[in-house]
């Protein structure tokens, strides 16, 4: 069974009032990246490839519409694929399995949002890969997914690499 918004919001922060949905709760853009050398996913173990971040456009730059930004941080991407990172703290409770899912407005403007289950006791700032298929413009702070919890039964907790990322800045 899916939990409701509200009990999501629990064991996410910070939230705030609009970010909670009837299903879950909507996570903000925190910074974009982009990959920088290649990375290696083996057998016995892997590695990130590194990553560069993007800088937002300065401000009085203009947006889609042709519209002044004046001193909002926004990111100009072109189409490719970028690490978006997420500015809220997640942890999944014990006892749930968390799905994160891209808003609609993302798919609308031909963006696509991928990510992973997050396990029961994972805790952290999470990130997805952002594929962009037409330039686009993203401000920092906007709603870009939606997290939702399930209960699940499993045999222990997360405790893998990514625990507590970037948690630690």
């Amino acid at each position: 069974m899916f939990r409701s918004g509200s009990f999501v919001a629990e064991h996410i922060d910070p939230v705030t009032d609009d970010q909670v949905q009837p299903n879950g709760v909507d996570l903000t853009l925190g910074d974009v990246l982009e990959p920088a050398a290649p990375g290696y996913v083996g057998r016995e173990g892997k590695t990130v490839g590194a990553r560069e971040s993007i800088s937002p456009v300065d401000a009085g730059d203009v947006d889609a519409d042709d519209d002044v930004v004046s001193g909002a941080d926004v990111f100009a991407l072109d189409p490719g694929g970028y690490i978006l990172q997420y500015a809220e703290t997640i942890a999944i409770p014990d006892g749930h399995v968390g799905f994160l899912y891209p808003r609609s407005t993302l798919m609308r403007n031909s963006c696509m949002l991928n990510t992973a289950v997050w396990d029961a006791g994972y805790e952290g700032r999470g990130e997805g890969l952002l594929q962009v298929h037409h330039p686009v413009r993203l401000e920092r702070g906007a709603r870009v997914a939606q997290l939702v919890l399930a209960e699940a039964d499993h045999a222990g907790v997360y405790d893998g690499d990514y625990q507590r990322e970037r948690l630690e800045e």
